[in-house]
């Protein structure tokens, strides 16, 4: 396409207006690098205008309290059937542990996801189990942010417990779950999911968990995992969904909503044969996810402003990258993290805190640290020279 068509489509987002699907697989099907640094500064310039020029990070720590799953989806390394070599399931005293650690390291949040383990249960129901997992942390940690429990795990608490979403949600909510982790989104593309992941759930199940997490007064992340099979438009498509369910919150005043955007780069090294040779490469593709990165600002910023790339999966180095591409948030400590390093990703499991700093620092840019909802916990006023 002419670089006047992609001017034109730039300028239109620069006014303030919201791209059309369309417009959107022009900016990311360009492989001209002229329009793609075009694209980098129009992206960069919304981060700033959307979200100013402070990035911010979070100490977190992630539990993931089981490895044993029900699902067999294509792309996933961590997964055990029990009785496998490598399978866990964390008993209540090392959920505690794990969470006096984290507490005692300055954590604001712990982020806690597990694998869908059908023996997950107290008197036959799945959701005591959850409270029970919900309440071991916030009796002893009232002051700590429960970011717990994806769109996928609630469908399953359902389905096993005979129970509406709303039901779980709820419930999980009065316990203490503060916010819902966006996962199990992978692409959110039927024909895509019936490849990657068939046995989760389906688009309008995760969407409308999501908007009813919304109405419940539940805020929510959004993800993508992406460049495994999915086409640009599907990308869009994606992004598209994701948009249209955060105009649905704020305009019928739902007292909660979208509080992140999240791009999931696919680590593909330990994930299951079939999949990695229909993929063709172990790591991600950096180009591909700064490119994505930036469309997915120009795409949504108006609508979900806070955007992040996973140190995990692309590695510090390129993380910061992404924050001259739209981004405007680095993630979290995470402290450990077993989903993607068992895919085999190259980024760690852990980050300090001055590490995380130091990276923003090479930019020129100011940081910031905040709590899972965004807002600041302290300020930070010096801006480092870039290096």
């Amino acid at each position: 396409m002419k670089q006047n068509s992609i001017d034109a489509i730039i300028n239109r987002a620069l006014l303030g207006y919201d791209l059309s699907t369309d417009e959107g697989v022009v900016l990311l099907t360009q492989t001209n690098p002229e329009a793609i640094a075009a694209i980098r500064t129009t992206s960069d310039k919304l981060r700033q205008q959307q979200a100013g020029d402070t990035v911010t990070y979070v100490i977190n720590r992630n539990i993931n309290f089981t490895n044993i799953c029900e699902q067999h989806c294509s792309f996933c390394a961590f997964r055990r059937d029990d009785g496998d070599a490598g399978a866990y399931w964390l008993d209540w005293q090392q959920i505690l542990e794990k969470s006096q650690d984290a507490v005692q390291r300055g954590a604001t949040e712990i982020c806690m996801q597990g694998g869908l383990n059908p023996q997950a249960q107290i008197d036959g129901k799945s959701l005591s189990y959850y409270l029970k997992l919900v309440e071991t942390i916030k009796q002893e940690f009232p002051q700590i942010h429960l970011h717990a429990f994806s769109p996928q795990e609630v469908e399953f608490i359902a389905r096993i417990d005979g129970l509406t979403y709303a039901d779980v949600i709820k419930a999980l909510r009065d316990a203490g779950v503060a916010s819902m982790p966006g996962t199990a989104a992978e692409v959110l593309d039927d024909e895509v999911r019936r490849i990657l992941c068939p046995e989760k759930i389906d688009t309008a199940t995760w969407l409308e968990i999501v908007s009813t997490a919304h109405q419940l007064g539940v805020h929510t992340t959004s993800t993508m995992l992406s460049g495994h099979i999915e086409t640009p438009a599907q990308q869009i498509g994606h992004l598209e969904k994701l948009r249209s369910l955060q105009q649905t919150a704020v305009q019928q005043g739902y007292p909660a909503r979208i509080t992140e955007f999240i791009l999931l780069p696919f680590v593909g090294q330990e994930a299951p044969k079939s999949l990695r040779r229909r993929v063709g490469r172990d790591q991600p593709v950096l180009a591909d996810a700064l490119l994505l990165g930036a469309v997915a600002r120009i795409y949504l910023g108006n609508w979900i402003p806070n955007h992040q790339q996973s140190w995990v999966k692309l590695g510090l180095a390129g993380a910061t990258e992404a924050l001259d591409w739209g981004c405007n948030d680095i993630g979290g400590t995470l402290m450990e993290e077993h989903i993607t390093t068992m895919a085999g990703a190259v980024g760690g499991t852990c980050m300090d805190v001055e590490t995380l700093q130091t990276a923003i620092a090479s930019l020129g840019r100011p940081y910031q640290q905040r709590e899972t909802l965004y807002q600041t916990i302290e300020v930070h006023n010096k801006i480092p020279s870039k290096k």
